[in-house]
């Protein structure tokens, strides 16, 4: 049995190096992730400026002037102010099951483009909205178009990559979303200094342009060799593969595709089939990463970070520049884990990132409770307001070396391809509906946790820290078609796993 954490690959090794055509079509695929994280970051934003929560949101605009609030923790929560966050991720949810069907039949490029129309289109409905249901309206576009991005990207990119740098490679995603985050929290730290009140407008309509940039890039990009074969255009597929890997000779790998494919070609059903027993260890793993994502709180700091720093003391500009601050170590951070992923494994960055996430959620509870107490009618102590901001920018640290990029990673790269799709799309589903779950409970959550809720938070990040430990295999320079070795020699999920499983099972000296 390989040591614990540890692959014990020895399979078949493919050209590993990266050419320069892996590289172009990988950072115009990862632009994807651009819409994604320029939501993430624009939302809280506007959701903090004055003109914005007047025009569609007035009561909690006049709470908020008032000053009515019995409580700090209370005085932005509306569940229509959260419906307008959350809306997009379960029109997200809802799309991604179509999203996986169209990336089967055809293609990943298909999926991209249709996701980047339809955001594009989103994003101009919000930017010249007049009413919330208008608004909600747009936002619900936009989740369709996140829904089909975040289904095909990350499929994309595992399949494009070599092996040895698969990790690599496929964290650009999520280099992407942080970016976008960044880009986002700039833009609204602009437009909250325009005096006449239109600078929202500015914030949502603007996000045509990352909208643009994947639907115009999915025109450009060759499709992948596995989506290809898996279509039935076998010399298409080759040449492909010829020019992404710089050597002539592929058939190694490309008959390793092709097998997989005349094993995903028997399955009629990939839906009901990835229900069977030897699919049970990526079925759970898919899962829960994605719903332990988002039980880390992070979206809850990237969506709301201006409002929480506004509750703690800060002024509007001063949440709003401070939202630029996480969004820069956002971006440093996931460049650590682009330069370790493929050389410290998945594992190590899990593992660590978990505990690093689990003492700064108790840190920032502890301090945010010696600003308002349990009953939050305490007054502002401006001296701790410095402190809950160091400690979020490490916890966001933390997330943006391990779970931000693995949580899109790892689901992405487990699934054989008779099921890639499928299982792709249950990983955005789940990623989905967790995040319309805490996006729309969070402020209420807040007001009746209080300080508590980070401390709920902190409770989730033992948990999935431990299930990590025990549960996830370190998956890092397995060849993708092979990842099946994986489970076979993992001391829990061997059980679903049989020799008749692996393709061929050519590979015996996997492991002892």
């Amino acid at each position: 049995m390989p040591a614990e954490g540890s692959t014990g690959f020895s399979g078949p090794q493919y050209p590993g190096r990266i050419t320069s055509s892996v590289i172009i079509a990988c950072c115009v695929a990862s632009s994807g992730g651009l819409i994604f994280g320029y939501d993430i970051g624009i939302s809280g934003g506007v959701t903090s400026m004055d003109s914005f929560l007047s025009k569609f949101f007035p009561s909690v605009d006049q709470l908020e002037e008032q000053g009515t609030s019995s409580s700090q923790y209370c005085k932005f929560d509306s569940q229509l102010l959260t419906l307008f966050t959350s809306s997009l991720y379960l029109a997200a949810l809802v799309s991604s099951s179509v999203a996986a069907t169209v990336t089967r039949k055809y293609g990943r490029k298909c999926s991209m483009f249709l996701g980047g129309l339809t955001f594009l289109v989103g994003a101009v409905i919000n930017g010249v909205a007049s009413d919330v249901l208008m608004l909600i309206l747009g936002r619900v576009l936009l989740g369709i178009g996140v829904g089909f991005t975040n289904q095909s990207v990350p499929l994309y990119l595992s399949e494009m990559a070599p092996a040895k740098h698969r990790g690599t490679l496929n964290i650009g995603f999520q280099l992407m979303v942080t970016i976008g985050i960044l880009i986002a929290n700039l833009i609204n730290y602009g437009t909250a200094q325009i005096t006449e009140g239109w600078g929202w407008r500015l914030s949502l309509g603007l996000a045509a342009v990352p909208a643009l940039i994947i639907t115009i890039g999915s025109l450009l990009l060759p499709e992948t060799p596995n989506s290809l074969v898996e279509r039935g255009k076998n010399d298409q597929a080759k040449r492909i593969l010829v020019k992404i890997r710089g050597v002539a000779d592929v058939h190694p790998e490309y008959e390793e595709i092709v097998a997989a494919c005349d094993e995903a070609r028997a399955i009629k059903h990939s839906w009901s089939n990835i229900l069977k027993s030897k699919y049970r260890p990526q079925l759970i793993i898919s899962s829960l990463i994605p719903l332990f994502q988002q039980l880390t709180g992070i979206n809850v700091i990237m969506f709301y970070a201006p409002v929480v720093l506004k509750t703690i003391g800060f002024g509007i500009n001063a949440s709003l520049l401070t939202a630029v601050i996480t969004g820069i170590i956002n971006v440093g951070a996931t460049v650590v884990s682009i330069l370790l992923v493929d050389r410290a494994g998945r594992r190590p960055l899990f593992l660590w990132g978990g505990i690093g996430m689990f003492l700064c959620q108790v840190a920032v509870g502890a301090l945010i409770y010696a600003q308002f107490g349990v009953s939050g009618a305490g007054t502002v102590i401006k001296k701790l307001a410095a402190p809950v901001l160091f400690f979020i920018c490490v916890y966001v640290a933390a997330f943006a070396c391990s779970w931000g990029p693995l949580g899109w990673l790892v689901p992405s790269e487990i699934f054989p391809l008779e099921i890639r799709s499928a299982g792709q799309g249950i990983t955005v589903s789940m990623n989905m509906l967790s995040t319309f779950a805490i996006g729309q409970t969070f402020l209420s959550m807040l007001c009746y946790m209080k300080f508590g809720l980070f401390y709920f938070f902190a409770v989730w990040v033992v948990i999935m820290t431990l299930f990590i430990l025990f549960f996830v295999p370190e998956t890092k320079n397995v060849p993708i078609e092979e990842m099946m070795l994986v489970w076979s020699n993992h001391w829990f999920w061997n059980r679903y796993i049989a020799d008749e499983d692996i393709i061929g099972n050519r590979y015996s000296n996997y492991g002892t």
